[in-house]
């Protein structure tokens, strides 16, 4: 066993029930400014959907699986990769893509759709490709996922957000008017909230063994993000679609990965540290590539962004 899966990385139940609280009102603050015919025309037209969920089921698993052939990383940090690349996209991926300005009628469908169908495509891509990873037979296991508690958490972090925060801008628009500006700062504290103490809550892991894992992360996530756009962009979506499919690739639910990994793998060290540090870094990319989207924006009919964040 190499040395790097000896290590632990502190993460608990409880920790995951705060976060998806704060997850929560970040999507209250992305439905402020949606609206129902937004997923109306989606659904008219579902190439958008069709190639965002390609881009995540397929090509980010099919290239990743690439990259461990090019860098040759260790097993247990290969492992750790495929796993993520296998996992739906992350909920905060929708407040990014909305901070972006970009579509987030169709990241919130995305989001939804791939995490829905996790109970069977995680496990699906895992046992198809895991096989195939160097080294890897050993540390091998069959992965689960539970589909009562993915459509319970697609309720919580989704349904019940996307519900009050419609619902509120249809009946009272004044008092959605007031509030979005003061939502959208406190969106953006927790969100920057979320790197600050996932850094401190692992910090002794991460300055012993960064240096294995950070170059991997790096362009492993730096991979996502590029294929998706490009991806999306050679499909035929247009750049206000491509965004959003890119931010929905780039950032995956590692939390799920770190559930998995410690149910099925015992903790295994070198996939737990690659997808704790994948939680922190896809916030950190995605957060500067929405920031520098957003000065530079697109429009695209009716999806238009209507909310400001100062």
């Amino acid at each position: 066993m190499d040395a790097i899966d000896a290590i632990r990385i502190n993460f608990s139940s409880q920790q995951l029930a705060l976060l998806n609280v704060c997850l929560g009102f970040l999507m209250f603050g992305v439905a402020l400014d949606l609206h129902p015919e937004q997923f109306k025309q989606l659904l008219r037209r579902p190439k958008a959907a069709f190639i965002g969920l390609t881009s995540q089921w397929v090509v980010l698993p099919v290239l990743t699986l690439v990259l461990i052939f090019i860098l040759k990383p260790p097993p247990s940090i290969a492992l750790g990769m495929l796993l993520v690349s296998a996992c739906p996209g992350g909920n905060v991926s929708n407040y990014a893509v909305h901070l972006s300005g970009a579509n987030a009628a169709l990241s919130v469908l995305l989001t939804t759709v791939s995490s829905l169908a996790a109970a069977f495509v995680t496990p699906a891509v895992f046992a198809l490709l895991g096989p195939r990873v160097p080294g890897a037979a050993p540390l091998l296991s069959n992965i689960a996922v539970d589909p009562a508690a993915m459509i319970w958490t697609i309720l919580e972090l989704i349904g019940i957000p996307l519900v009050l925060g419609m619902g509120i801008q249809r009946q009272f628009p004044r008092l959605a008017a007031a509030i979005r500006p003061w939502i959208q700062r406190a969106s953006m504290l927790i969100f920057l909230g979320f790197v600050v103490f996932a850094l401190i809550g692992n910090l002794p892991q991460i300055k012993s063994y960064l240096h294995l894992i950070f170059f991997v992360v790096l362009a492993h996530n730096s991979l996502a993000l590029v294929s998706g756009y490009w991806f999306a962009r050679g499909s035929g979506l247009s750049r206000f679609d491509a965004r959003a499919v890119s931010i929905e690739t780039g950032i995956q639910n590692s939390g799920l990965g770190l559930v998995l990994i410690f149910n099925f793998f015992d903790g295994l060290g070198g996939m737990a540290l690659v997808a704790a540090w994948w939680g922190i870094w896809h916030l950190l990319s995605s957060f500067l590539l929405a920031l520098w989207w957003r000065q530079r924006p697109v429009s695209d009919g009716f999806y238009r962004p209507t909310g400001e964040i100062s």
